[in-house]
C-alpha cells in the first residue's frame, strides 16, 4: 500500500510489531517433541491477545494460524499433531496477520537445538541475503534488479533459488500490488519500488530445486527436485535511503 498519512504508518507499524514480535516468541517456544499443532496455538494464542486475526486463516481458509514448515517442507506447512519436532529439525514459521485493517507479513527458518545436518550455511544465505537486497532497496530500483541480486548471492554462496514463490506488496489486504517480487531477474519487468509503499521481500534460497510444487493436501509446498528451503522475510517501508523495516521486532537477525 501507499502510506499517505501519519495515521496509515501507524496503523502498519502496530500490526508489523505484533507479527515481528510473535514470530520471535514462537521461535523462543519451539522445543523438541512439541507438535506442530501446539505451536501453531500458541501462535494463535498470542495473536488474539493483540486482537489481530490471522491473515492465511482468514483470507484463505488456510488450516491453521501460521504456517509452519519443517524439514524437506518448503512454505505453507499445514500444523498438525502428528507432526513432531526433533532434535536438529529446520524449521520455517511464517506469520502474517491483520489489525485494525492493516495487514502485515514475516517469515524466518531456524534450526531447533543443535545443527545436527548442517542447515546453518543455508539458514544463514537466507538471512544475509535478505539483509543484503533490503540495504538495496529505495524509490526508483527496478523489481528486476532486486531480483538478480538475491540470484547472483545465492549461487555465490552454493545455493540456488525457488522461482515461483515471490515477495509482494502487502498492507489493506495480505497481497497486493506489486505481487512479483521475485528471487530473480526477469527483464521484461520494468517495474519499480515506490518511496512510501509497504511490501514484503522475502527469500526462498534452496539446496537442489528451483521451483515450488503442492503437495496433495492442497497447501504444502516442497522442492520439485528434493532438498531443503530456507525463508526469510520482513516488511518493510520504501524510502529514498534506507528501507524502514516495520517487523524489526521478529529479531531474524540476530
Amino acid at each position: 500500500m501507499s502510506i499517505t498519512k501519519e495515521s496509515e504508518l501507524i496503523g502498519m507499524q502496530k500490526i508489523s510489531e505484533v507479527v515481528g514480535t510473535t514470530l520471535k516468541l514462537m521461535r523462543a517456544y519451539a522445543k523438541v517433541g512439541m507438535t506442530t499443532k501446539e505451536l501453531d496455538l500458541y501462535g494463535a494464542s498470542l495473536l488474539k491477545s493483540y486482537g489481530a486475526k490471522s491473515a492465511p486463516y482468514e483470507t484463505y481458509g488456510f488450516p491453521g494460524f501460521t504456517c509452519i514448515s519443517v524439514n524437506e517442507e518448503a512454505a505453507h506447512g499445514i500444523p498438525s499433531e502428528k507432526k513432531i519436532l526433533q532434535e536438529g529439525d529446520l524449521i520455517n514459521i511464517d506469520v502474517s496477520a491483520e489489525l485494525n485493517g492493516f495487514w502485515s507479513d514475516n517469515g524466518g527458518s531456524f534450526i531447533l537445538g543443535k545443527d545436527l545436518y548442517n542447515h546453518q550455511p543455508l539458514v544463514d544465505a537466507s538471512k544475509n541475503i535478505l539483509r543484503k537486497a533490503i540495504h538495496n532497496i529505495t524509490g526508483g530500483v527496478k523489481i528486476s534488479e532486486i531480483g538478480y541480486l538475491i540470484e547472483t548471492e545465492a549461487r555465490k554462496s552454493g545455493f540456488k533459488v525457488i522461482k515461483n514463490l515471490a515477495g509482494h506488496g502487502v498492507g489493506r489486504s495480505l497481497h497486493e500490488e506489486p505481487d512479483n517480487i521475485l528471487n530473480y531477474r526477469v527483464k521484461s519487468n520494468r517495474e519499480r519500488f515506490k518511496k512510501n509503499t509497504t511490501v514484503a521481500i522475502e527469500t526462498f534460497i534452496s539446496t537442489n530445486s528451483s521451483v515450488a510444487v503442492e503437495l496433495n493436501d492442497g497447501w504444502t509446498l516442497v522442492g520439485n527436485k528434493g532438498g531443503f528451503v530456507t525463508q526469510h522475510e520482513h516488511t518493510i517501508l520504501v524510502t529514498d535511503n534506507y528501507p524502514i523495516i516495520l517487523t524489526a521486532s521478529n529479531e531474524i537477525w540476530n
